[in-house]
């Protein structure tokens, strides 16, 4: 079998709609207010993030990603799903202003303790991982391969705990993110936990999902090769993401207190010139008599 059929998916073209209904009413109703409120507007970064975002949700759940993802090679799925859980969320995280998530989210609102519980690192770490290692056990895959309504609610859960994950890296309230180290370390450990579920489907013997072992093979692909493909792209193309971010963030990081250093103590070195400008300006002749009349001459005796 060389390629799938065309599905038609008008639940994922009414989201996608939606989706942009949405933006264009908060940036062209909301925002003018935001903005006479003291907000920024939005930025042209945010904009490109939201397209990026709204073409990886596309491109992720309908067609061929989506109908290749749940019927025919695990590898495909385990991609599908990097990219809810990881990838889409946090384009969707850069692209939000501050005023919108404060709109969406209010201060002070039960919503808001409850996000801001789940956003810690600790508490979304580990929501994330476990449910990345539940939606892997063989009996939650089968039963979202068979319930459209369970694998539409896994998907929402699994992209509700990555916009959890990414919170305290790149959220829009400031006061909620890590250090630039503790995110280093945040993110390191993001890093680590998936190998395990990828190192165990790597080095599976046998078949783990039986819902993929189907007799149409697609693209000649035999189940045991597609089992492993999947393994190494949970343990090696996730973690490389997370590396790269978090070199990045460790490299800015560096520099600015490189630069912070340097500015210290270039600071310091010209107020000590300062000081000695202003005390050789004290340095007078007045001064120098003075210093000579209060010093007794020195006594033929005392030699």
């Amino acid at each position: 079998m060389n390629w799938v059929p065309w599905t038609a998916h008008p639940e994922v073209w009414t989201m996608l709609v939606g989706l942009v209904l949405l933006a264009g009413y908060a940036a062209r109703v909301v925002q003018p207010k935001a903005v006479a409120a003291g907000y920024p507007p939005i930025t042209k970064g945010q904009r490109v993030w939201f397209a990026l975002g709204f073409v990886g949700i596309w491109a992720a759940s309908d067609w061929p990603v989506h109908d290749i993802a749940e019927d025919y090679l695990y590898s495909v799925h385990m991609l599908q799903h990097l990219l809810l859980s990881m990838l889409i969320p946090a384009a969707f995280v850069l692209a939000t202003p501050r005023w919108l998530f404060e709109l969406l989210i209010p201060e002070g609102s039960r919503t808001r303790r409850l996000f801001r519980a789940g956003s810690k690192p600790l508490v979304a770490g580990l929501i994330f991982n476990a449910l990345t290692a539940f939606l892997h056990w063989s009996k939650v895959v089968q039963l979202s391969a068979d319930s459209g309504p369970v694998h539409f609610g896994l998907h929402l859960a699994v992209f509700t705990a990555g916009l959890l994950m990414w919170m305290p890296v790149i959220g829009p309230v400031t006061e909620w993110r890590l250090s630039p180290l503790g995110q280093c370390i945040y993110l390191f450990m993001m890093s680590i936990l998936p190998t395990v579920p990828g190192g165990w489907l790597v080095f599976a013997e046998d078949v783990v999902y039986r819902h993929y072992d189907t007799v149409d093979r697609l693209w000649g692909i035999d189940v045991l090769t597609d089992q492993q493909a999947a393994g190494a792209i949970m343990k090696l193309v996730g973690g490389f993401v997370l590396w790269v971010i978090i070199l990045t963030i460790f490299t800015k990081w560096a520099v600015a207190e490189t630069g912070a250093d340097r500015a210290e103590r270039q600071a310091r070195h010209h107020q000590q010139i300062l000081d000695l400008d202003a005390s050789a300006s004290d340095l007078t002749f007045e001064a120098v008599a003075d210093v000579f009349e209060q010093s007794p001459a020195p006594s033929e005796t005392g030699r």
